[in-house]
């Protein structure tokens, strides 16, 4: 069977030696799927996409009842996106074809960045695992996926299954690789090593920063802590309904949901109605403080509740809730460093702040992205262009959703933003991804420039295709045999050799 697994770590040396083996064998794969043609790329890809998609069910139920995070029905969505839809979005050749400017004189030509780490999370483990696999696959990268400890079970699972459907599709064996018992000096050795042409991070900020210490080429992201501004003009039932949407969506795991509702005063009471209808408990000033001690101890996110419902929050936190309450909503007075609420939330909790106006709403939003959050998302609900682009303009972050639940629209699956489970956060969070990941950003392009001279022509090179193309050989004359003599053994061996060679070069 051709499945591409690291074994147990056993005790020893730091994980050098196993590194090199698999980063040995994932190399011997790059070079070869580097060959392939659009059609032969475009059926490994399809092969593993229809694997991840009729799959993404059970892996979503084994993430949840592995992690103990998030809901499977959200999950599955989420794996559907990341495997199908990617191949209904991207074009594999666009990745594989030349680009030729007849007008530029330039001809472009693909190139895989070559052998891609990726380091997944606990938080979207399949759907991130997917999204990776797939995109490297689609730019015929070899890829070795090195899961989160909390989600190792599921995410061998889903990449043993992706790597025999890779395989029987004409993979090159060893294209897909996964760490079946991460440790951190096999990691370390992973991410240090020569053989990582780019590291692909997705996880808490230690993970991102050890990437980019690593020396190798890195594109990571940082964490997210959301302001969603609501201005006079929004549309407040539709505006509730996105935030209680957002905050319910896989119990709030994913890094683009709303931390905090920024709400200018004329409407937030209309707000928090409109809220309470769609299931978001608003919580008094007693409640919100108990929701301070439990979910932030010490000040600091209580990872344990990370992923979990809104009834667990209450329950945990020794509030009274109604059956069927999808998110708590925790109204504080000011954006300041020292208050817990204004932090990142990894579950149902929404923060909620008054302003005078949409000026000072901004501002806040500003605030809060002082905190937290650089470069991340931000999300606005308002009928104004004015406002939103003023907004857009002021806020240092990467992506704003309009009108739209923060948690799937800065991630692509609600907007037209590119689909994605790596989000960048560009030179505001320190990050060198600027955008959503894309396929475009595992590929390098080879730019054939003529000279921009009129007078000199510019080449025909339709029905060319890069990865078959050779220059013509010059004709090899046989080697006569003296005097009509018959060929020697020496003079077949030439004749083979010289067949061989020209063999090689095809």
């Amino acid at each position: 069977m051709s499945v591409a697994v690291v074994e147990a770590e056993v005790p020893g040396p730091p994980g050098a030696p196993r590194a090199r083996m698999m980063l040995g064998r994932a190399r011997w794969a790059a070079t070869a799927f580097a060959q392939f043609d659009r059609d032969r790329t475009r059926r490994v890809v399809s092969a593993v996409a229809d694997a991840a998609y009729q799959n993404a069910e059970r892996f979503a139920l084994q993430a949840v009842e592995e992690t103990g995070m998030g809901v499977p029905e959200h999950k599955r969505r989420k794996n559907e996106a990341c495997s199908r839809g990617l191949l209904e979005r991207y074009d594999v050749g666009d990745y594989v074809d030349a680009r030729i400017d007849a007008d530029a004189k330039i001809v472009a030509v693909p190139k895989p960045a070559g052998v891609v780490l990726a380091l997944t999370p606990s938080t979207n483990p399949i759907a991130t695992v997917y999204f990776k696999v797939i995109l490297a696959l689609m730019t015929r990268n070899a890829v070795v996926v090195s899961p989160h400890p909390l989600a190792r079970q599921v995410s061998v699972d889903a990449v043993r299954l992706l790597a025999d459907a890779a395989v029987a599709a004409g993979a090159p064996d060893g294209c897909l690789q996964v760490v079946e018992e991460p440790t951190i000096p096999l990691i370390e050795a992973l991410m240090a090593d020569r053989g990582v042409d780019v590291i692909v991070a997705t996880g808490g900020t230690a993970v991102v920063r050890a990437a980019y210490r690593s020396g190798n080429p890195s594109l990571g992201v940082g964490p997210g802590n959301v302001p969603a501004l609501v201005d006079a003009t929004a549309d407040v039932a539709k505006a509730a309904a996105c935030l209680a949407e957002s905050k319910a969506f896989d119990n709030s795991i994913l890094c683009t949901n709303e931390s905090v509702a920024i709400v200018e005063a004329r409407v937030a009471d209309a707000l928090a109605r409109e809220l309470d209808r769609q299931g978001a408990h608003v919580l008094d000033e007693q409640e919100a403080q108990r929701a301070r001690e439990t979910l932030y101890p010490e000040g600091r996110i209580n990872t344990d509740l990370a992923g979990k419902d809104a009834a667990t929050l209450a329950d945990a936190a020794g509030i009274r809730v109604a059956p069927g309450t999808r998110a708590l909503v925790a109204p504080f007075p000011l954006i300041v460093p020292e208050e817990p609420l204004a932090l990142e939330k990894l579950f149902p909790l929404l923060g909620l702040v008054r302003v005078p106006d949409a000026v000072r709403g901004i501002e806040a939003a500003r605030a809060l992205l002082r905190i937290g959050g650089a470069g991340h998302s931000a999300v606005i609900h308002s009928r104004d262009p004015r406002t939103i682009l003023a907004y857009g303009a002021a806020v240092r972050v990467l992506r704003v959703a309009v009108n739209a639940p923060g948690s799937t629209g800065a991630s692509g699956l609600d907007t037209n933003l590119a689909p994605t489970m790596t989000v960048g956060t560009g030179f505001f969070g320190r990050s060198a991804l600027t955008e959503n990941l894309e396929p475009r950003h595992l590929t390098q392009w080879t730019r054939v420039a003529y000279h921009s001279d009129p007078s000199e022509p510019f080449g025909d090179f339709g029905g060319l295709e890069p990865w078959a193309v050779q220059p013509e050989a010059a004709p090899v004359a046989a080697p006569a045999a003296p005097d009509g003599a018959e060929l020697t053994r020496e003079d077949l061996r030439r004749l083979i050799l010289d067949e061989l060679r020209e063999l090689a070069v095809r």
